[in-house]
């Protein structure tokens, strides 16, 4: 049985690699420009890993091998099996982390694609609240703010994503009545695509850390 060492957000980069090694399999003739680009897509796959065994690092640089669109989606495939999914987490400790949202919905469970979730979010559309949970040192972090609706396109704070984005005004842990204390982004409006798009989790765990603050 596989050992799972790739996280979502990983995978989605080593999609993206694919996509431009496919991209220049169908537009260069040039050889040596092919093993450049080759080359470029096995090194950035296995980089964006801090420690790997021998057999996970041979894995990864197996990406730069493909010849087709066929053998790079089975590839792509085969890799979604060393997925780490997101922790189990319970409708009970979800609501443990916002106590004050006494009415919460929380989104059926069991409808989750985790091997796919780098980190946990819906939208109360009656409040236009936005809700995250993120698995961070060993422990779950939840956040929630006001979305509010741009109706523009723009870039996505988290995944860096061209799409819909909605103004993410989020009340830091040092707000008080007389210290009002916020943080805001734009982010995606799209829970799943967000998932789906997102390669790096570097601004993602700076904005949830800096409402705990």
């Amino acid at each position: 049985m596989q050992t799972p060492f790739i996280q979502n957000h990983q995978f989605n980069y080593i999609q993206k690699q694919a996509d431009f090694l496919l991209k220049t399999l169908r537009s260069v003739v040039d050889r040596k420009v092919l093993e450049t680009v080759r080359y470029t897509v096995g090194t950035n796959a296995v980089g964006i890993f801090n420690e790997l065994t021998s057999e996970q690092k041979q894995l990864l640089e197996q990406l730069s091998t493909n010849e087709t669109a066929q053998e790079l989606q089975t590839y792509l495939n085969r890799l979604e099996s060393y997925l780490i999914p997101f922790p189990q987490v319970s409708v009970k400790q979800i609501q443990k982390l916002f106590p004050k949202a006494k009415k919460l919905k929380v989104p059926d469970l069991e409808l989750i694609d985790y091997a796919h979730t780098t980190y946990l979010r819906w939208t109360d559309i009656a409040t236009n609240r936005l809700f995250i949970v993120y698995p961070y040192e060993g422990k779950f972090l939840g956040i929630e703010g006001r979305l509010t609706a741009t109706n523009k396109k723009g870039y996505c704070m988290f995944c860096h994503r061209h799409q819909e984005i909605g103004f993410f005004n989020v009340k830091t842990k040092s707000h008080t009545p007389d210290n009002i204390s916020s943080v805001a982004q734009y982010v995606c409006t799209d829970n799943m695509a967000c998932n789906h798009s997102i390669t790096d989790t570097t601004m993602l765990e700076k904005f949830l850390l800096s409402t705990v603050k």
